[in-house]
């Protein structure tokens, strides 16, 4: 569903994408993991056309990645994502947060694209909050109003890049727990994270990446279990039993 290949990136002198090429299919989580500056966050932005590349191709159901192309449009439709920092509308209802999108990207009725903000919200546990705004709400509360905001758009894949790292430990599990639904749902799925428990169960498929190049993929058991690449070993070493 989603292809990269030969994906290069620079800022300025700087290259921060080395040769990219992954794919992922209809229905599949990938997680993507690796220190901070490797590379990850850019991979998704490129993904959904933020960022643009230098070289390289990636498609989306066959559609080349192009973000100053008209097409860009279908294909954020296509694959939302979820933000870190949520990016929320603070000065508007949840309920107008999440129906933004269908409204004034893909023009619904708006009675339509409230009744299904409605469901959704429901489906992450926050009906009651709808006309709350999001300064009202803990982070972990707005991090699921942002997953609901991403569903509202229908797509056929979500990005998430590092959903949990700006929320209190405690606040961590809600978020992971409606991310643990989509998937069982059989949502496409590509995810950013530092929970390596996460990635562990959830995950298909896992890729190490560090100084902007794949070190290490493979199935999530098989790199989270038993990485064969001494850079894996240590990074997972540090991640799971820090000092």
């Amino acid at each position: 569903m989603i292809e990269l290949r030969d994906i290069r990136k620079s800022y300025g002198s700087v290259e921060v994408l080395k040769g990219i090429t992954a794919s992922v299919e209809k229905g599949e989580v990938v997680c993507i993991i690796g220190p901070s500056g490797s590379g990850k966050s850019t991979i998704l932005r490129c993904i959904n056309g933020l960022e643009s590349y230098n070289s390289g191709e990636i498609l989306v159901e066959g559609q080349r990645v192009d973000r100053n192309a008209p097409s860009i449009v279908s294909i954020r439709t296509q694959v939302s994502m979820v933000f870190q920092r949520f990016n929320l509308f603070p000065h508007r209802t949840v309920l107008e947060n999440v129906i933004e999108g269908p409204v004034f990207v893909k023009k619904e009725p708006r009675k339509e694209a409230i009744e299904r903000a409605r469901m959704l919200l429901a489906q992450v546990g926050l009906a009651e909050k709808a006309d709350a705004h999001p300064p009202q709400l803990s982070g972990g509360q707005q991090q699921r109003v942002a997953i609901a905001r991403a569903l509202a758009m229908q797509p056929k894949a979500i990005l998430f890049d590092e959903p949990t790292s700006a929320l209190d430990p405690e606040l961590v599990g809600e978020v992971l727990g409606v991310m643990r639904k989509l998937a069982d749902d059989g949502m496409t799925m590509v995810v950013v994270t530092h929970e390596m428990g996460f990635a562990k169960e959830v995950a298909d498929r896992v890729l190490f990446i560090d100084g902007g190049v794949i070190v290490e993929q493979g199935a999530a058991k098989d790199v989270l279990n038993d990485p064969k690449h001494a850079r894996t070993q240590d990074f997972l070493r540090r991640v799971l039993h820090p000092l």
